[in-house]
């Protein structure tokens, strides 16, 4: 699977759901989402959206290093990304670290195992060895996730985050590709 590269499946409620590179028009979208999932407060490792400007920036950046940024289009909207971001130094350049968020109107349709599958295939098709992530503690539900997709946790940094007036966790987790 190339960065280039569209996948389009049947959601739990029978909408088409397509994973396709983002694109600069995708970038208004990202922002609004974004911003309504920091509003929530809860586990997204962000303060405040990027400008268009700099989402825009990004997106270009991450194209050009060959990095994988990927839609969730539902209807014709972006509601959810999956990004890899490869080690940028030749001794890193084997791992990705591994971002994604789908907007909470958009959860519990089978979405996210999508994009864990089209992530891993992706890895796989550009050779990393390793793929990586930071979720915090009290996000148990994406742990599980994780850990049925092969992630393994390799380490966890106790009191990382104050959330909701409680300290938590991050755990980070790394999946390791077959490299028979």
């Amino acid at each position: 699977m190339q960065s280039g590269e569209t996948f389009s499946f049947q959601a739990k409620n029978s909408e088409t759901i397509r994973l396709r590179p983002v694109e600069e028009k995708d970038a208004q979208d990202i922002i609004k989402h974004v911003e309504t999932i920091i509003q929530a407060g809860r586990y997204l490792q962000k303060e405040k959206p990027r400008s268009l400007e700099e989402e825009i920036k990004f997106i270009q950046e991450v194209r050009l290093k060959n990095n994988m940024y990927t839609a969730v289009e539902r209807n014709g909207k972006v509601v959810g990304i999956a990004r890899v971001i490869k080690g940028e130094l030749i001794m890193k350049s084997h791992t990705g670290i591994f971002r994604t968020w789908i907007h909470p109107d958009s959860q519990g349709l089978g979405i996210g195992k999508q994009v864990m599958n089209y992530t891993l295939e992706w890895g796989r098709t550009n050779q990393l060895h390793k793929l990586w992530l930071t979720v915090f503690s009290g996000n148990e539900k994406a742990v599980k996730v994780y850990e049925k997709s092969g992630f393994i946790i390799e380490g966890r940094q106790k009191n990382q985050a104050f959330i909701d007036g409680k300290f938590e966790d991050e755990i980070f987790m790394a999946y390791f590709f077959n490299t028979k």
